[in-house]
């Protein structure tokens, strides 16, 4: 594989690339080490940026992409930009089951023969990843919100039809602390649960780089699911795991969105600082009345305004307000009424009517 050199940034900083309406260039981040930005689909994040790492025997891949053709042709320039093609990969490291990140990664399979590897967490999703299963679930989440019955209405419309597109099983399950067979690297996964059940984070341990997937991106926050039964404290999760971090000091995070970063410990207090945030909304909303994980979710602060968010916009909201919701009522804080909806008071008022 050659190594060219990288074509200079036309803008002043990696965050401009972000907040600009261009993609990034592909970026030799260190020797050996590359960055391809894959483009997505009409989403406002607009590319994953796919980490290859150069060895003897091929490249191999840190998540892959959006199964559409635009990304499919955006990272075959890639490689082929830094000499090599995508039926040269070896094998696919996955941070995580979602889409921007796993859909591409059957297809460079089929063409190439490589391996995909999962943390085995999110493999034992994918079997349920099917409208048939996938909708009640969503619709369940907001009926235990109590959102109202239009809503739901409107909700399900939104779903129908749902296209998952193609999820295959992985090859080979990734345990936290395992090393991946990727000649030459030291590479070890790190089990970082929270936005997914088994999302991975990737140690390089030559140059001391965290590859930290949508676990911890320089600006953005990631969503967190609604508790379910499978996953009762997800949000409990993702913090536990912001901490099992600071052991780490980077010289460079590697996220896959927006820009590498610097500073890793600054970024994990402001994600602590901005969950400390939303607790404190949830709070003033249950002191001001709201008894209803959807009326929680309608009086916090997001980033754009409740009214103007579309069916995604405010599912999500909506399991991101439950599970902060059940963390209040894990430290004592809040009770949780069971139910359908459930509802929520504060741990020292009387109980709900």
């Amino acid at each position: 594989m050659t190594s060219p050199a990288p074509e200079p940034s036309l803008l002043s900083g990696p965050g401009d690339w972000h907040r600009s309406r261009l993609l990034p260039p592909v970026e030799q981040v260190r020797p050996g080490l590359w960055s391809i930005p894959v483009p997505l689909p009409n989403v406002s994040l607009r590319y994953v940026l796919v980490y290859v790492f150069e060895t003897d025997a091929g490249p191999y891949l840190v998540d892959a992409g959006w199964d559409t053709e635009e990304a499919y042709d955006g990272l075959a320039a890639g490689l082929a930009s830094i000499g090599t093609r995508v039926q040269d990969v070896q094998g696919i490291l996955v941070t995580h089951f979602h889409r921007d990140h796993y859909g591409l990664a059957a297809r460079v399979r089929e063409v190439s023969g490589a391996w995909v590897a999962l943390h085995p967490a999110d493999a034992r999703i994918i079997p349920g990843l099917t409208e048939a299963q996938l909708v009640p679930r969503m619709l369940t989440m907001l009926r235990n919100a109590g959102a109202p019955c239009e809503v739901i209405d409107l909700q399900h419309a939104s779903l129908r039809g749902l296209d998952l597109g193609d999820m295959p099983s992985p090859d080979i399950l990734l345990e936290d602390g395992a090393r991946p067979d990727v000649p030459g690297w030291g590479i070890e996964a790190l089990w970082t649960p929270g936005h997914s059940p088994g999302h991975l984070c990737f140690w390089e341990p030559r140059h001391r780089l965290l590859l930290s997937g949508d676990h911890i991106l320089p600006g953005i926050t990631p969503n967190v699911p609604s508790p379910s039964n499978e996953r009762p404290d997800p949000l409990g999760d993702f913090l536990r795991s912001l901490e099992r971090l600071e052991r780490r000091d980077p010289a460079e995070v590697l996220p896959a969105h927006e820009h590498r970063f610097t500073g890793l410990d600054a970024r994990l207090r402001e994600l602590r600082d901005h969950h400390d945030g939303r607790f404190a909304e949830v709070l003033a909303a249950l002191a001001d009345g709201a008894v209803l994980g959807w009326d929680v979710a309608s009086r916090m602060r997001w980033s754009r305004p409740w009214e103007s968010m579309d069916e995604l916009g405010r599912r999500a909201a909506t399991g991101e307000a439950m599970s902060h919701l059940r963390v209040l009522a894990l430290r004592g804080i809040v009770r949780e009424q069971p139910g359908e909806p459930v509802r929520w008071r504060l741990a020292d008022t009387s109980p709900v009517a």
